[in-house]
Order: C-alpha cells, then structure tokens, then sequence
C-alpha cells in the first residue's frame, strides 16, 4: 500500500516535533515530501534538517501543488484558519493544529468547505488518539465508573518569558494556550451534548491577555466539569473522571502514558525519537498521524475521534469563555454576544 505524502507547512518548533514523531513510523506508510514556509531560507533550512526533498518559500506555492495526500498545518495560531482555508480551497486535505479557530462562524466556514469539496479535515488535538484516551474511552463505555458526574482538569505552566503570551493582538493566552486541553478532555467524556451552561472566571493581564481562567461547565442532569488554566503557574497538569461507582486520573492528560483507576495503574510508553524534541512527549504526535492515514485510506473526510462536531463545540466554548473574560465588567453579568446562560467574574489589571 502507497504511503502516505505529507506536506509540512511552517518551519517552526512544533512542525519540527511533528516530524520528528512521523520518523518513528515506518517509511513505507509515511513520508513527508515538501515543507513551506514564511521564507525560502527557513524552508530550506527545516528541509536540510530532516532530508525533505522540496522546499517552498510561501504557503501559497505549496498550495499549488498537485497530488498532495495531505497538509499538516504548524503555522502560529492567528494564522491557522487563513492558512486552512487555502490549504482547502486549493482542494488539499488538512490537520490543522489547535484551535482551528475561535470564532465558531470561522470553523463552521472551513467544515463547510471541507464537506462542499469532499475533503479530509481535522483539528490537531493530538491528545484524542493517545493509546492512554483509548483506554479512557474503554472504561467509560464499560460501566465500571458507573455514571459520570464530575470532571476536573487543570494545565498550566509559567511562560513569563514568553513575550508573546502578553500580546493580545497575538489572539493567545491561557485559554488557547493551555485551555483548549481541558476543555477537549471533558468535551469527549460527555461525547457529543452540548453543555447547557457555563461560566468562566479569570485574571487578565496589564496588556489585555487571559493570564488564567477556570471554565465550569454545566450538563444535564447535574452533571459538570471544572476546567482551570495558566500561562503564569504551574498547575497540577492532571484530569480526573468521577463517577457513582469510581474514577480515574489521567497524569499529564494533554499527552498522557499513564491511567491511573482505584484499583490499577495502565501504562503506555512513548518511542525515544532519533532528534531532539521542542515539547514534552512530543513523539505521542505520531498517533494523530496514523489516525488521519487510517482515515485517509477508507475516504473519510473526518475522525470518528475528532469529528467536525467536537471541533466546532470546543471552539463555541473557547470563544465564549474568552469573551466572558476580555469583555466582563463584574460578577455574574453576561455580557455582549456570550449567551445568557454564560456568566462571568473577572478581575483585570488596568483592562
């Protein structure tokens, strides 16, 4: 069976960690063959480091291109949803890095696209296909937890140093940063339903940008999830499942290799990469890469695990949380275009 070509677009640090990851595959299922990015020179230096055969200076020369399988999207986050929109106009299948966007009338747009040309597409929330999410699923569907009522997750890490965390021009910080992961892990434990309410509490910074936030989410049935994150404070980096008759905890849950239940502990350990890595447990990116191959070879334009459905209800919750923090003006008051089952605390420094 033909492998599957990739086409690597931007040259930046997580693009290197994808390649990286796709190198622990086998070479008759994977291989990148082109990389493009913002210019020729970075192109062919990221080309030159991983012996890629083709090397663009834009995003819109590789978009040209015919008989692509598919485009990997590594580019900044601002520039995600431009970026797939060409990738998918040009008629190229897509996995496209977190968040595809914010804005849920921009994401319904790319699905929408997708769907008209019959194209794959996927958000990267590579957590989703972690051997560690499999076995969560497993043990949700068996019972064993009895009915789900509480879901807690909790991501953050002091990136003070990290001058672009500060820049609200940049559309970042802790919630696309960091929150997008809890969010997504209670997103799949309630499946597919729609929360029927939320509020989102947080600090923002001198400059404007969510510097930590707790999202709580209110379900049917008495059900919730409480979801905190932070780009100034180490957090517990833990997500934990509790039901009527037990409860799980999932260490590192954005790229676990360890489940831990009352009873017993389950282990699955990652492949140590030929090349140095920019991210924790980065080689985990590989299994994203062998769900859109799968998907792929039996003409899906979608992941069962990561459908077009999950994608645009993470970025309705990410847009309606940061626009309860930027735009709130005190305790427990909606504000403008946050429906009014969302509320808000906030506290800003000079915002």
């Amino acid at each position: 069976m033909a492998p599957t070509r990739w086409r690597i677009v931007g040259a930046g640090k997580i693009s290197n960690d994808f390649k990286v990851a796709l190198d622990t595959l086998p070479a008759e299922e994977h291989q990148v063959v082109a990389v493009a990015a913002r210019s020729l020179e970075r192109a062919q230096q990221f080309a030159t480091t991983h012996t890629i055969p083709s090397a663009y200076g834009s995003y819109a020369e590789l978009a040209a291109q015919k008989f692509i399988d598919v485009v990997y999207i590594g580019v900044k986050e601002p520039q995600h949803a431009t970026v797939a929109t060409m990738m998918l106009q040009s008629g190229k299948p897509v996995l496209c890095e977190k968040p595809k966007s914010t804005d849920s009338r921009e994401v319904q747009n790319m699905i929408s696209l997708a769907k008209e040309k019959n194209l794959f597409f996927m958000e990267a929330i590579w957590s989703r296909f972690f051997p560690v999410y499999e076995k969560v699923r497993e043990i949700l569907r068996s019972g064993e937890l009895g009915e789900v009522r509480i879901v807690t997750a909790s991501l953050g890490i002091n990136f003070d140093g990290v001058p672009r965390l500060r820049n609200r021009s940049l559309a970042v910080g802790s919630l696309i940063e960091a929150g997008i992961y809890p969010i997504q892990f209670a997103a799949m434990v309630f499946g597919e339903e729609k929360p029927q309410g939320g509020t989102a509490t947080g600090h923002l910074t001198d400059t404007g940008v969510d510097e930590s936030a707790t999202v709580v989410l209110k379900y049917s049935n008495n059900r919730m999830a409480v979801l905190t994150c932070s780009v100034s404070t180490t957090l517990s980096q833990e997500a934990c499942i509790y039901g009527t008759m037990g409860s799980l905890k999932v260490p590192n849950f954005w790229c676990p290799t360890e489940l831990i239940t009352r009873t017993r502990s389950h282990y699955f350990p990652l492949l140590t990469p030929e090349k140095p890595l920019n991210y924790f447990n980065s080689t985990g990116l590989r299994y994203e890469a062998m769900e859109v191959r799968r998907c792929l070879q039996n003409d899906l334009i979608e992941s069962p695990l990561m459908t077009h459905a999950m994608t645009l209800q993470i970025a309705e919750i990410l847009g309606r949380s940061r626009q309860s923090l930027i735009r709130g003006k005190g305790p427990h008051r909606p504000t403008a275009d946050v429906p009014r089952h969302w509320s808000t605390i906030l506290t800003a420094n000079g915002v």
